[in-house]
């Protein structure tokens, strides 16, 4: 993924489906968004195309990408990953190069930061997956990296969260650790 210039555009075709199975999924949780309005969401993603390709990016790699907030001053809209796991399409990562770098064998192909960045994205933060959770039930048999305090990371650690006994947990790991059941899911404002 690094030197690799990559086209940030969606085929006329892509955006199509892109778009209809967003406006599928927006319309089917309406209570991860009450109040909102797709024709105003419609224009907003229209208008942004770098943005699209990122939540296509999310929805190849089965984050199941949903609109989850808005900030009024800003006027942006929130997208987060809203698989009912961790998306399939990022498992198996070390949380950052360092991690990877500090493996000596058994190295996976990325890390989930370099993954996320490549995508146009970010991971979330413990508060966005706290959130989340709120929306719903989220990673009952996964587990998803979230974004790692500065002071934690400089120790060796990353976190990640899960929902297990009905309960949000947020533990931490090695970030050189991977696991085919622990991904990360992904933040994106448009």
């Amino acid at each position: 993924m690094k030197g690799i210039e990559t086209k940030k555009a969606l085929s006329p075709t892509q955006r199509e489906e892109l778009l209809s199975a967003l406006r599928g999924r927006f319309e089917k949780h309406m209570n991860r968004h009450p109040g909102f309005v797709w024709s105003k969401l419609h224009t907003k993603l229209e208008a942004n195309p770098e943005k699209l390709w990122s939540l296509h990016e999310m929805e190849k790699t089965g984050g199941e990408p949903d609109v989850v907030g808005h900030d009024k001053k800003t006027g942006k809209y929130l997208f987060l990953d809203c698989s009912p796991e961790s998306p399939k399409g990022r498992v198996a990562v070390c949380y950052d190069r360092e991690g990877l770098d500090s493996r000596k064998e058994h190295k996976p192909k990325t890390s989930a930061m370099e993954m996320a960045a490549a995508m146009g994205i970010e991971l979330l933060t413990e508060e966005q997956y706290r959130d989340l959770q709120k929306l719903g039930e989220f990673d009952l048999k996964t587990s998803s990296w979230v974004k790692t305090p500065a002071d934690i990371r400089k120790l060796g650690g990353a976190l990640f969260g899960d929902r297990r006994f009905g309960h949000v947990f947020i533990y931490h790991n090695g970030a050189q650790s991977y696991y085919s059941a622990r991904a990360f899911r992904g933040a994106l404002w448009v």
